[in-house]
C-alpha cells in the first residue's frame, strides 16, 4: 500500500542521516496551506497565513512555531518526545499551561443554531452568516485564543471532506498562537452501524461501520477488535482526529446498567483481551507507516475509560446523574474491576505500550479510598489516581476527567448539569484544585481558563509557587507528549480529496460488515427452523417505539414502524401483509426499557424518587431487593433521603407492547414458525416469551441486512454471549453489582443455559477453541 506523503501528519523520530543531499518537494493545498517532504526528514505541513517559517539547518527543514528565528528543542523532529515536551513545557505560561488542561465541549461541524452545542458565526447562526460550513464558530475561536484551548471533542459532522476542511481551518489558526501548539481534536465512538442501511459489496460510505463494543466482545476474537482499531485509526486520522475517547473498559457485572452496550461485557479476562486489542489497533502504526516506537501516520491516542471501573452501579443507576453516584462492592470485588485496565490496555503486545490516556467514571467507588477514606468521584480521589493509578500501576499518561464533574449539580437528581459527587458543597474552583491535588490532567468538557487559574493559586498559596509550577508542567509534559506522538507539531493539515477517498472506503465498509455478522448470536433453533428458504413467506409485524425522555428532559411521542428495511428484506423473502398467508413470522423487538431507576413523580408523591429496573416486560414488584441502600447521600439536593432502597415498588418496562406483540403475532400464526430478533444493550429475561417463538437471534446493534444474511442462511452464525441472562428477576437483584458469573440463568426448552460464550451454529451448540478459552467451568 502506497504511503501517502500528506494526508496524514508525518512523524519522524530519531533518524540516521548520511551525507546525501536532503531532496526537498513542496505541495499547495486549499487555505494557503504548503507541504514540504524532504528526502532525510520529516514531513512538514504550515499556513501561510499564519507566521511560521521553516528554518534550514545544515540542509534540513524545521517549522519556527514560536517564530524566533532559530531553532527550539520542541521544535526538533529529531529528539524524542519526551525531550521536546519537556522543552515546550519549560517555556509555556502558566496561562498556557491552564489552556491545555482544557478539553472542550461536544462541537460539531457545523455548529447547530440552537439547542446543545450551539454555536455562532460572526454573531449569526450559519446559514444567515454567509460563512462556509467547514469556518470556526465564534465559541471555537474563543476558546482556542482566549482560553488557549488545545483539545477538542468533535461529535457530529456534515461530511469527511468537511471535517478535513475544518480541521486545516483550526490548525491554521492555532499555529499562529503563542507557541504554535496544534489542536489535538479527539472523538468518542462513532463507527456504529446505521440499522437501515442497505450494504453493498465494494460500495463505499461516510465511514465504516461495525459492532457496538458489546457485539465486538460477542465475536470473542481480540484480532478482529485489533482489526476494527487499526481501520478506525487510518479513518480517524484522515478525519483530523488524533485521540479517541475510547475504548469503555467497564466490566458489565451490573446487569441493569445502561451503559453496558459501551463495554465488552462482564469477564475480565475477556474484556482484558479485547482492550489490550483495541488499543495496539488504534496506537500502533506498522510496516511503512511506522515512524519512532510504534507511532507513526496511522496511530490514535486511546483514552481508555472509566478507571477504576463504572459497571458496578448501584441497583443499575448511571453516574451522569446524583441518583447513580456511588459504584458499589458488596463482592468485595474490586479488584476485577482493575483488570482490563492492568492485564490489558497498560500491557499492549505493540511498540506503544500502554494506552496514553485514562479518564475517570463520575461514579464514588464507594468504600475503596484505602488512604483518606473519602467517598469522592474518582477523579477527585487521590488514592484512586495518584496512590493507585500512578503509584501502584506506574501509569505516566494524561488523566482526564469525565465530563463536567467540576460543575455544579442541577436542582433535583434528575436533572442533568454537573457531577461534582462528594464535592457537592465545594465551588467549582476547589473542584479544579481538587481534581490537580489527586492527580490528575485535565477537565473534561470546560472550555473556560478561569477556574484552572484560581486552582493554580490556591496551589501556590498552599504549597508555594516552585512547587505549583511544577506540578503545573508536569501535567504539560503529560498532554504535549501525546501531540508529539501524533506528529502534529510537523504536520497537522489534511488533503480533503485524500479524507474523501479513505473514510469509509469499501474495503474499510466490507470488513466492518463481516464483524458485524460475526457478532449477531444464535441462541435458539427449534427443529432446526433456521435458516429460512429463500422466498418464504414471512410476515414481519410492526414494531412499537415506546415515548422516551432525554437527557435534556424533552419527551419523545410514542409510535409504530416498519420494524425493518422492507425493502431490503425483500430482496430475501416474498413478504405478506398478515399471519395468515405466511409461512414465518419474524418479529422484531429491542430489550426491555423501564427507566433509569429513579422517578421524580415518586418523589413528588413524598416517596424517596427511587424505583427498580426492570429486565422484564411485564410487570415487576422488587419484593428481593435490598431493605437498605449500600450507599446514600446528597447534602445538598436530597439532604432528607439516606436510604435509596426500592424494595416494594414495582414498575414495568415502557416499551412493554413489544412482549405483547409477540405473543399476539405467536396466537395468530398458530402452530406456524414465529422467529423473534432482538436488539439489546443489557440481559434481559427470556422466561416471558421464550417457549413462545421457534427461534431467538440477538445482537447488539447490526445492519438489517446483516439479520437477514443470517436468517436466510448466506451466514452461518458464530458469535457467543458476553453477558449472562437471567433467569428472572429475583436472581437478578440477589446478584452483586461488582461480580462477574453470579446469576441463575435462563434454560430454554431445548435444555440451553443462556449462559456466558453460549452460542448456537446451525450445527448445534459451539464447543470451539474459543469457548474452551473463555468459558467459565
Amino acid at each position: 500500500m502506497k504511503m501517502n506523503k500528506f494526508a496524514f501528519p508525518a512523524l519522524i523520530g530519531m533518524l540516521f542521516f548520511s551525507c546525501e543531499k536532503n531532496e526537498l518537494n513542496q505541495e499547495a493545498l486549499d487555505g494557503g496551506i504548503t507541504i514540504i517532504t524532504q528526502s532525510r526528514g520529516a514531513t512538514l505541513g504550515y499556513s501561510k497565513n499564519s507566521g511560521v517559517k521553516i528554518l534550514d539547518i545544515n540542509g534540513l527543514q524545521f517549522k519556527d512555531l514560536n517564530q524566533n528565528n532559530q531553532l527550539d528543542d520542541y521544535e526538533d523532529w529529531r529528539l524524542s518526545f519526551d525531550e521536546r515536551a519537556k522543552d515546550l513545557a519549560s517555556k509555556l505560561s502558566v496561562e498556557q499551561i491552564a489552556g491545555l488542561m482544557l478539553y472542550s465541549s461536544h462541537q460539531s461541524i457545523p455548529a447547530a443554531p440552537g439547542g446543545f452545542g450551539a454555536g455562532t458565526y460572526g454573531g449569526k447562526p450559519l446559514p444567515e452568516s454567509g460563512m462556509s460550513s467547514f469556518s470556526l464558530s465564534d465559541q471555537q475561536k474563543k476558546f482556542l485564543k482566549e482560553d488557549n484551548l488545545r483539545h477538542v471533542l468533535i461529535t457530529r459532522v456534515e461530511s469527511p471532506e468537511t471535517a478535513a476542511r475544518w480541521n486545516n481551518e483550526a490548525q491554521a489558526f492555532v499555529e499562529g498562537l503563542g507557541m504554535g501548539i496544534p489542536a489535538n481534536n479527539s472523538s468518542d465512538p462513532r463507527h456504529g452501524p446505521v440499522a437501515r442501511t442497505e450494504y453493498n459489496a465494494g460500495a463505499g460510505g461516510t465511514i465504516s461501520m461495525w459492532p457496538e463494543s458489546l457485539g465486538l466482545a460477542s465475536t470473542f476474537d481480540p484480532e478482529l477488535v485489533e482489526r476494527f482499531g487499526e481501520v478506525a485509526a487510518i479513518e480517524y486520522r484522515a478525519l483530523g482526529l488524533t485521540t479517541a475517547l475510547s475504548p469503555q473498559i467497564d466490566l458489565g457485572t451490573e446487569p441493569r446498567w445502561n451503559r453496558l452496550k459501551g463495554t465488552f461485557g462482564e469477564d475480565p479476562t475477556l474484556s482484558a483481551d479485547m482492550a489490550r486489542a483495541y488499543v495496539d489497533g488504534f496506537q500502533t502504526s506498522k510496516n511503512n507507516y511506522e515512524t519512532s516506537n510504534g507511532w507513526g501516520y496511522h496511530s490514535v491516542n486511546a483514552m481508555v475509560k472509566h478507571w477504576p471501573g463504572g459497571g458496578p452501579e448501584e441497583g443499575g443507576r448511571d453516574g451522569h446523574f446524583a441518583y447513580g453516584k456511588f459504584a458499589v462492592y458488596p463482592g468485595n470485588n474490586f479488584k476485577d474491576h482493575l483488570l482490563p485496565f492492568t492485564q490489558g490496555a497498560f500491557k499492549l503486545s505493540g511498540k506503544t505500550k500502554s494506552a496514553t490516556a485514562v479518564m475517570p467514571y463520575y461514579t464514588i467507588s464507594y468504600g475503596q479510598d484505602r488512604k483518606n477514606q473519602l467517598n469522592t468521584a474518582n477523579a477527585f480521589n487521590e488514592y484512586l489516581i495518584t496512590d493507585l493509578l500512578r503509584g501502584e500501576y506506574g501509569f505516566d499518561g494524561v488523566v482526564c476527567t469525565d465530563w463536567g464533574v467540576t460543575g455544579n449539580e442541577g436542582p433535583q437528581p434528575e436533572v442533568f448539569m454537573g457531577k461534582p459527587w462528594g464535592m457537592e458543597e465545594k465551588t467549582i474552583e476547589e473542584r479544579h484544585y481538587q481534581v490537580l491535588m489527586a492527580g490528575a490532567d485535565q477537565f473534561g468538557g470546560n472550555n473556560d481558563i478561569k477556574p484552572v487559574l484560581a486552582a493554580y493559586q490556591m496551589g501556590v498559596n498552599e504549597h508555594g509557587e516552585d512547587w505549583m509550577r511544577e506540578r503545573f508542567e508536569k501535567s504539560a509534559v503529560r498532554l504535549l507528549r501525546n501531540i508529539f506522538q501524533a506528529g502534529l507539531f510537523e504536520n497537522p493539515y489534511l488533503n480533503p480529496e485524500e479524507t474523501k477517498s479513505i473514510v469509509g472506503k469499501p474495503e474499510f465498509m466490507d470488513e466492518g460488515y463481516e464483524a458485524q455478522l460475526k457478532s449477531i448470536v444464535l441462541l435458539k433453533n427449534k427443529n432446526s427452523i433456521l435458516p429460512l428458504k429463500e422466498k418464504t413467506k414471512v410476515f414481519i409485524p410492526e414494531k412499537y417505539i415506546p415515548s422516551t425522555t432525554n437527557w435534556w428532559g424533552i419527551k419523545s411521542e410514542e409510535k409504530w414502524v416498519d420494524a425493518i428495511n422492507l425493502a431490503i428484506a425483500s430482496k430475501y423473502f416474498e413478504l405478506v401483509d398478515n399471519a395468515d398467508e405466511a409461512e414465518v413470522a419474524l418479529v422484531f423487538i429491542s430489550n426491555p426499557e423501564s427507566g433509569t431507576g429513579y422517578d421524580p413523580e415518586d418523589r413528588e408523591k413524598g416517596g424517596t424518587g427511587y424505583v427498580p429496573i426492570s429486565l422484564q416486560y411485564g410487570p415487576y414488584k422488587a419484593e428481593y431487593a435490598r431493605s437498605e441502600s449500600l450507599a446514600a447521600g446528597d447534602p445538598v439536593i436530597a439532604p432528607d433521603i439516606n436510604n435509596r432502597t426500592y424494595k416494594d415498588k414495582s414498575i414495568t418496562a415502557s416499551n412493554y407492547k413489544e412482549l405483547q406483540t409477540l405473543l399476539d403475532t405467536k396466537k395468530k400464526m398458530g402452530n406456524k414458525p414465529v422467529i423473534t430478533i432482538i436488539e439489546t444493550g443489557n440481559p434481559m429475561i427470556f422466561g416471558e416469551f421464550e417457549k413462545e417463538t421457534h427461534g431467538i437471534l440477538l445482537h447488539f446493534g447490526v445492519q438489517d441486512q446483516a439479520i437477514l444474511d443470517i436468517l436466510s442462511g448466506k451466514k452461518e452464525p458464530s458469535a457467543l454471549l458476553p453477558v449472562q441472562m437471567p433467569a428472572d428477576m429475583k436472581t437478578v437483584e440477589l446478584q452483586k453489582e461488582d461480580v462477574p458469573h453470579d446469576m441463575d440463568v435462563h434454560i430454554d426448552e431445548s435444555g440451553n443455559s443462556y449462559d456466558f460464550a453460549f452460542g448456537l451454529n446451525w450445527s448445534g451448540t459451539i464447543e470451539d477453541e474459543r469457548v474452551r478459552k473463555y468459558r467459565k467451568m
